[in-house]
């Protein structure tokens, strides 16, 4: 059983990062559907690596040097896997007049106008929110924010219609259904990492705001195609750190 469990927890690291992982000869066809429960406990530990970044260039480095070396250390541990998915999803979404074009381009591995405008746009707002936080506040949102953004990940493959090429696909449909227990673990790993450092007060109104921006995301890839492609999640895990970013900002330094 606790080596299922963690077999099933190296495939949510192998998957999601590019941390190195041991080989796994209990490897079975289901790990990857079973390890989504895992997904918020690798992203807590994402941005506790990246966290560590900003507390240790702090000690040396001027601001803002120590919140941009967090934000390249999260998207250099996960190889850009969420921001190319973004970068594909505002491509598609908004680049696209018909469903079929749209899900054309979001295949494309190039990257057009939208997805570098949404990129562009996507890093000032974490940055700008990081900055206006000391640096053990700004480790605390990034634990919080890259946890609850693979939180949010997990939903969406619980309640989403998976519409794209599943052979071809970045993060591929689950091809048994998430469990109600396996989301309540989900969110426990979730939850529990935000609330080491934040009140649970400020906890509950960043992961609104998080939550409202993915939401808006999933929202319009419904209208626009129908549903979710692995491109949508990565979109709606970087709108969901976004928003819970912006918000701790607001929260703990308040406006100017």
């Amino acid at each position: 059983m606790i080596a299922r469990e963690f077999d099933y927890f190296l495939a949510a690291v192998q998957f999601l990062t590019r941390l190195p992982v041991p080989q796994r000869p209990n490897f079975q066809a289901d790990s990857i559907d079973r390890s989504t429960k895992y997904f918020p406990l690798v992203g807590a530990i994402v941005g506790l690596m990246a966290a560590a970044v900003v507390l240790a260039t702090s000690i040396v480095l001027p601001q803002p040097l120590p919140m941009i070396l967090g934000l390249i250390a999260g998207v250099m541990i996960t190889g850009a896997l969420h921001e190319d998915g973004l970068a594909d999803t505002a491509d598609g979404l908004f680049g696209g007049t018909t469903r079929e074009r749209r899900l054309e381009i979001m295949k494309d591995s190039r990257v057009g106008s939208y997805g570098v405008l949404a990129l562009g746009a996507v890093l000032a707002l974490k940055l700008a929110s990081l900055h206006a936080l000391d640096p053990w506040m700004a480790a605390a949102a990034l634990v919080g924010a890259h946890s609850g953004g693979r939180l949010i990940a997990v939903f969406a493959l619980r309640t989403m219609t998976y519409i794209g090429d599943v052979d071809a696909a970045k993060i591929k449909p689950p091809r048994m259904p998430i469990s109600p227990s396996e989301l309540v673990i989900a969110s426990a790993f979730a939850i529990v990492p935000m609330l080491v450092g934040l009140a649970p007060s400020t906890v509950a109104i960043c992961f609104a705001l998080g939550a409202l921006l993915a939401a808006w995301i999933a929202w319009t890839a419904h209208r626009a195609i129908g549903g979710y492609t692995g491109d949508v999640i990565g979109a709606m895990e970087q709108m969901f750190e976004v928003g819970f970013l912006m918000a701790a900002a607001a929260i703990i330094s308040g406006p100017g």
